[in-house]
């Protein structure tokens, strides 16, 4: 098997050097043996005036699908530099949906060159889906399916498929609709090469269809493929009539998607749809502070909390050192509890009518953590912190001021941690957005409320 990868730099140096020696023939024979996707890393590797040399050497078929799997700056690039025939023969071998995904992302003069050198029913079709919400199933969608009619034989659907399966993103799921389009069954290739010639297609369809709105949220529609193992879900309108499909490969960009959003978020950082190594500088600055300025100033909070304690903490010094150890330990005891509820919530797990039993599963949870987390500190206390290093100051009590700040701050910050996502989703936020950041920030000061509470009350202070 090729590993890619491993030959990269390898494939990029051999590139270069038949570039400099003009050997395009051998070139482009060099990359007919490559995967489209492996193309387009490469393509990605190498200088933008050289782009549109390589792409300009790839057959039609195998340049289109090169094409979809590029970024879009490289993208735009070579629109810029097509000339009207080049840009109609890769529209023509583009699938519907990838046309529509192209379009949104570039801008008005290219969009517009796009649309002029499309035919008339293509460019209909292309406007009807750019109508669809950016995140419903309808924008997603491809409208170039296989459709059959009940009373076909399947002698009569093999005709239909060679006649019209050329054209069309997936040909192995065909979809059977009455007169007015309603969907009303599926039969896949398998069972039409099991079936007899005469055979009608009514008998032999699987009236059991799964499918989705148009209007469905695209990331509902992405679990849907892993939730029945499907590799195309049909899409229809309000009266169950089809109108799309969505295929596997676009409900896995969708779930690429979402995931790097949500990584994001949780880190507090403005998402943003370019790689890394595209994001200029100032654009990542843009997509940063924001969230710091905004974490920064909710952190004064915790400033304030000790400010208050001044005295307290002043009276008993060797306060101060565990300071970094609570708060921490509490942030750590919040972000795997939202990690969690995130979790759920993403994959329709938990809702927010489950509330009363998540708080109580994570209580419980809480307590075995605390008690294991408190003993475990005692003993480091008395025996490493007072004996090894003879800090004197460390006295039983102020110990178990500690551990019990401990136990109780692992409580409010597993009850915070799980809580928070589900009241941002109820009230209609993302639940990433309560990550990390925020849930840390809160447990911060909880847990200095709650050490300065058990020094006042135990120390007297």
């Amino acid at each position: 098997m090729f590993d890619f990868e491993e030959k990269r730099d390898e494939l990029l140096s051999q590139i270069k050097e038949m570039i400099q020696r003009k050997q395009y023939a051998d070139l482009r024979d060099r990359l007919l043996d490559l995967n489209p996707a492996d193309i387009a890393l490469l393509f990605e590797e190498m200088p933008e005036t050289v782009i549109p040399l390589l792409f300009r050497l790839l057959p039609k078929e195998l340049a289109a699908e090169v094409f979809v799997e590029l970024e879009t700056d490289s993208q735009e690039n070579l629109i810029s530099g097509f000339s009207s025939k080049e840009l109609e023969e890769v529209l023509d071998e583009l699938y519907l949906d990838d046309i529509v995904d192209l379009i949104e992302e570039m801008p008005a003069i290219v969009v517009k060159r796009i649309l002029m050198h499309s035919d008339p029913d293509r460019r209909k079709e292309i406007n009807e889906l750019l109508q669809y919400p950016e995140d419903s199933a309808g924008s997603i969608m491809t409208t170039e399916f296989i459709d059959l009619k009940k009373d076909m034989t399947v002698e009569d659907a093999f005709k239909r498929i060679r006649r019209t399966g050329e054209d069309k993103e997936i040909i192995n799921v065909c979809y059977v609709t009455d007169k007015s389009r309603e969907l009303i069954g599926l039969v896949t290739i398998r069972t039409l090469l099991l079936a007899e010639a005469d055979d009608i297609i009514e008998d032999i369809m699987d009236r059991n269809v799964i499918s989705v709105g148009t209007l469905e949220d695209k990331e509902v529609v992405a679990q849907d493929f892993g939730k029945y193992d499907f590799m195309v879900l049909p899409v229809v309108d309000a009266e169950n009539r089809l109108v799309g499909i969505v295929t596997f490969d676009d409900a896995i960009d969708v779930l690429e998607e979402e995931a790097t959003e949500d990584i994001e978020k949780m880190a507090a950082i403005t998402p943003s749809d370019k790689p890394y190594l595209r994001t200029s500088v100032v654009e990542t600055f843009k997509a940063r502070i924001p969230w710091l300025l905004l974490l920064m100033i909710s952190a004064t909070f915790t400033g304030m909390i000790i400010t208050g304690f001044e005295n307290a903490l002043s009276a008993c010094l060797v306060l101060n050192a565990f300071i970094p150890m609570l708060m921490d330990t509490g942030g750590n005891s919040g972000s795997q509890a939202s990690a969690t509820i995130i979790r759920g919530l993403s994959l329709q797990e938990i809702k927010f009518e489950d509330i009363a039993k998540i708080i109580w599963k994570e209580v419980r949870v809480a307590v075995l953590c605390g008690v294991v987390l408190s003993i475990a500190n005692f003993i480091k206390i008395m025996l490493f912190d007072r004996l090894v290093l003879g800090n004197t100051d460390i006295s039983l009590t102020v110990a178990a001021v500690i551990c019990f700040t401990l136990l109780f701050t692992v409580i409010c910050a597993k009850v915070v941690g799980c809580s928070l996502p589900l009241l941002a989703k109820k009230i209609g936020f993302d639940p990433v957005v309560m990550a990390s950041p925020f849930i840390t920030t809160i447990v911060d000061a909880l847990s200095l409320l709650i050490y300065f509470g058990f020094a006042s009350w135990l120390l007297g202070l």
